[in-house]
């Protein structure tokens, strides 16, 4: 089999390294079946198509909403990469899964508007899968309604052209698309389990997510919450497209 590659932008070690490992255990792979680059570390280079069996891209702190000035170089240098990455797969119809960032980097192309509209606080939602979404080859896996974990400032406001909307909240319209057969953005986290939500809401308490007094009630929530569905959404994947 051909490996998966990952992308993640995650500055903090530790943050980033569970990510990694909680999408190799819901992918159901070794660590050599799925290959991680940390786009904050470096530049991605050359990415031939033809060495993976698919792209995985994680979430981070990185919005492409954000004000240009307010972009660190290396925020700049992973946009940059990633949206030559995301003309590369779109062309190629190449599968690609990308977890929350991936709203940020597929959401804007092709006539497509992310902004601050529909931003939804730390804590677990139900998301309700379209039409679409039930008849999709990724996500007919899931139940007609199930509970995520998300928390993000920014959002897809109007879809890229010729995108299939596959889910939604009350609070969010846009929760997954997909563009073509095979690239997939989701807005919630399908890797989360409620210790690692934990994590990054002790881990980004600066990042203005929330306000310093909700850190620990959001964590109590999260705990309450019951979500055992999205991570079938890796596996999932796995199955769709490793050859």
């Amino acid at each position: 089999m051909r490996p998966f590659l990952f992308l993640g932008t995650r500055a903090e070690d530790d943050v980033a390294q569970q990510e990694y490992d909680a999408v190799l255990a819901g992918c159901g792979l070794r660590a050599d079946e799925l290959v991680r680059v940390r786009l904050e570390q470096g530049p991605l280079g050359d990415v031939d198509l033809a060495d993976w069996s698919g792209i995985i891209l994680g979430g981070g702190p990185f919005n492409s909403s954000d004000p240009e000035e307010a972009k660190s170089e290396a925020q700049r240098s992973a946009e940059a990469d990633l949206r030559g990455l995301a003309e590369q797969v779109l062309a190629a119809d190449f599968p690609f899964l990308g977890a929350c960032y991936g709203i940020g980097v597929l959401g804007g192309l092709g006539g497509g508007i992310v902004d601050r509209t529909y931003g939804e606080p730390i804590g677990a939602l139900p998301v309700r899968l379209t039409t679409d979404g039930r008849d999709d080859p990724l996500f007919g896996v899931m139940p007609a309604e199930f509970a995520a974990y998300l928390g993000h400032k920014e959002a897809v406001s109007r879809l890229p052209r010729g995108a299939v909307l596959l889910a939604s909240t009350d609070t969010c319209p846009v929760h997954a698309f997909r563009i073509g057969r095979n690239v997939y953005a989701t807005q919630f986290h399908p890797e989360l389990d409620p210790v690692a939500i934990c994590d990054r809401i002790d881990a980004y308490s600066a990042h203005g997510y929330y306000e310093p007094h909700e850190r620990e009630s959001l964590k109590a929530a999260a705990r309450e919450a019951l979500v055992t569905e999205p991570v079938r959404l890796l596996g999932r994947f796995v199955e769709l497209y490793a050859r």
